[in-house]
């Protein structure tokens, strides 16, 4: 038997794997590792409650939001969801005194403790870019503080501290393997990396394929980066092949964390998405790939796929963005990454429709989509699983030849 024929096998039994997985009723369960994030810069979105209900129709159970809004954790109060919290990147000033940063946790947190879910809190966010470096020496400090607080307090058992950081704080990204920080923040990355190791805490980065695409859409293929079946690319260090570019982005930061002595800190994504609409330069951004984007990434969120560096362990992914956003500052793509309007219905048709259903003691969302509507209709039926099943064979069944 040839290496490509066990390989085919191998990929058949995985087949019928799933099969088992679905029919057996268990996938909910499975799909622990996709949430999504609820942004608030508008002034036309639904109310927590609304967003609640919505996010269960959608059977997802992890959400992240940009401050602590106080209606939204309270809103959220024995919803069974679970929340990430964000410190804004202005506050972090205040939170190098250990006592300001534990009446932060005493005032912001612990009120909301255990009725909400509050699972994280994010220290500020993208200190480090491209554009701004101001930040980045505040977030070590203000992460020590924060995680003391949550001890004294008796909440560190609930909570886990990180900062999502951009790929700015890579020099070097392709090949995965050669991912390496930059010089210049390479300092604050030992330190963050030995203060998740010592907390047992995820690195979380906010992954954009899009923007790599569209400020190079003559040299990157947009199959590579929409999760499309391509030729993709192989790792000539390694050997190992990506068939997507959000994967070799995740892999670059494993391997840079690595080189400085971190093999196994867990790398989850904070944010990626697509936007349905941008600016006249901004090539890529529609409808059409902003669902094939999102759709693809959920149907390998729900076949619980890893990278290709780390394939037992399931990738953690947070999407980008539940609503649409209209009064974000920046192009109008910035504007438009949620996979809603403000209003419930469907920014674009997913093609599956998110296997969204509503429950008899849940408000009923109005969707735009006529699949939406179907399956709502058949959310306990045999079709229903069928949806479920397809999406996940998909994932598979492009890895045969």
């Amino acid at each position: 038997m040839t290496s490509r024929t066990f390989t085919r096998l191998s990929n058949l039994i995985h087949v019928f794997l799933l099969l088992s997985l679905v029919f057996s009723g268990n996938i909910l369960q499975s799909v622990t590792s996709l949430g999504i994030n609820y942004g608030q810069v508008g002034n036309n979105l639904p109310s927590p409650d609304k967003v609640i209900n919505l996010l269960r129709s959608l059977r997802i159970t992890k959400t992240r939001i940009y401050d602590t809004n106080p209606q939204i954790l309270s809103s959220f109060a024995n919803s069974n969801i679970e929340i990430i919290v964000t410190i804004e990147n202005q506050v972090l000033t205040l939170l190098q005194d250990p006592q300001q940063a534990l009446q932060w946790v005493d005032s912001h947190i612990k009120p909301y403790i255990p009725a909400t879910r509050i699972t994280g809190i994010m220290v500020g966010n993208e200190l480090f870019t491209d554009d701004d470096s101001s930040n980045i020496g505040y977030m070590m400090p203000a992460m020590i503080n924060i995680h003391k607080a949550l001890v004294q307090l008796g909440l560190d058992r609930y909570i886990q501290v990180s900062s999502p950081c951009s790929l700015a704080v890579l020099a070097e990204s392709y090949p995965p393997s050669a991912g390496s920080f930059k010089p210049e923040v390479s300092s604050v990355m030992q330190q963050l990396l030995d203060f998740l190791e010592a907390t047992k805490s995820p690195f979380w980065i906010n992954a954009y394929p899009y923007f790599a695409y569209k400020d190079n859409p003559n040299e990157i293929p947009i199959d590579y980066v929409l999760f499309n079946r391509n030729i993709g690319m192989t790792d000539p260090n390694t050997r190992l092949h990506y068939d997507n570019m959000m994967y070799a982005q995740v892999d670059a930061v494993a391997f840079a964390a690595a080189k400085l002595g971190y093999r196994n800190i867990e790398v989850r994504v904070a944010e990626t998405g697509w936007p349905s609409k941008g600016d006249a330069g901004e090539v890529g951004a529609s409808p059409s790939n902003a669902a094939t984007y999102n759709r693809n990434l959920m149907m390998r969120q729900f076949a619980g796929e890893g990278t290709p560096a780390r394939r037992s362990s399931r990738l953690d992914v947070y999407i980008f963005a539940l609503f649409n956003e209209d009064m974000k500052p920046g192009p109008t793509s910035e504007k438009n990454y949620g996979i809603f309007r403000p209003d419930g219905s469907l920014a674009y048709d997913l093609g599956f429709s998110t296997m969204s259903t509503t429950t008899a003691n849940s408000e009923s969302v109005t969707y735009s989509s006529s699949a939406t509507k179907a399956v709502n209709k058949a959310k306990t039926s045999l079709e229903y699983w069928t949806i479920l099943m397809l999406a996940m064979i998909q994932v598979v069944m492009s890895r045969l030849f």
